[in-house]
C-alpha cells in the first residue's frame, strides 16, 4: 500500500492535527502494516495496549466496553483505537474485532518512543495535545461538580 493511502487517515485525527506532512509520513513509515482476518481481535478489553491502531480499511466492530448495548458496533475506517498506547502504558476499555479484513496500521509506542528521541518536537506535540485534554476533561468535572451542588442543594430546600 502507498505510503499516501497510509498517511490520508491520519491527518484527520485530532492527536495529529499541526504535525508537519514530513512527521506524519515518518509515523506512517515506521508503523507495522497489518492484515486481521476475520474474527481476530484487534485490541482486546482490559489488556495493556503497547499500540494505536489505525483502521485504514476493511469491517471491523466493537463487541465490548463502555456503554457497549449488546449489539456490534461499527467501527469505520480512519478510526484510531488505543491512541493512548502508542504514547504511554494503557489499558483498552473496549474490544474491537474484524469482521471481514481489515487493514490497518499499528503504531507501536516504542516506535513513537525512538521517532520523539530524534524529534523533540514531536514530543512537545504529543505533551500539549495531553495536557489539552487533561485541561478538557478537569473542566467537565468542574462543571458536572458545579451542576450536582446546583441539584443537590435545589433538593435539600424540598
Amino acid at each position: 500500500m502507498a505510503i499516501d493511502a497510509l498517511v490520508k487517515p491520519m491527518l484527520p485525527l485530532a492527536i495529529f492535527t499541526g504535525l508537519k506532512p514530513l512527521q506524519i509520513t515518518e509515523i506512517a513509515r515506521r508503523a507495522e502494516r497489518i492484515i486481521y482476518r476475520p474474527g481476530e481481535t484487534i485490541i482486546e478489553e482490559d489488556t495493556v495496549g503497547d499500540a494505536a491502531v489505525l483502521i485504514v480499511a476493511g469491517d471491523a466492530v466493537r463487541i465490548s466496553g463502555p456503554e457497549y448495548r449488546g449489539t456490534p458496533e461499527p467501527v469505520s475506517p480512519g478510526s484510531l483505537l488505543g491512541e493512548m498506547a502508542m504514547l504511554v502504558e494503557s489499558v483498552h476499555s473496549s474490544t474491537i474485532i474484524a469482521r471481514g479484513n481489515v487493514k490497518a496500521l499499528r503504531i507501536t509506542r516504542a516506535e513513537m518512543l525512538e521517532q520523539m528521541e530524534e524529534d523533540p518536537s514531536l514530543a512537545e506535540h504529543f505533551v500539549e495535545r495531553i495536557t489539552g485534554r487533561l485541561r478538557s476533561l478537569a473542566e467537565d468535572l468542574r462543571n458536572a461538580d458545579h451542576a450536582f451542588a446546583r441539584w443537590s442543594a435545589g433538593a435539600s430546600l424540598h
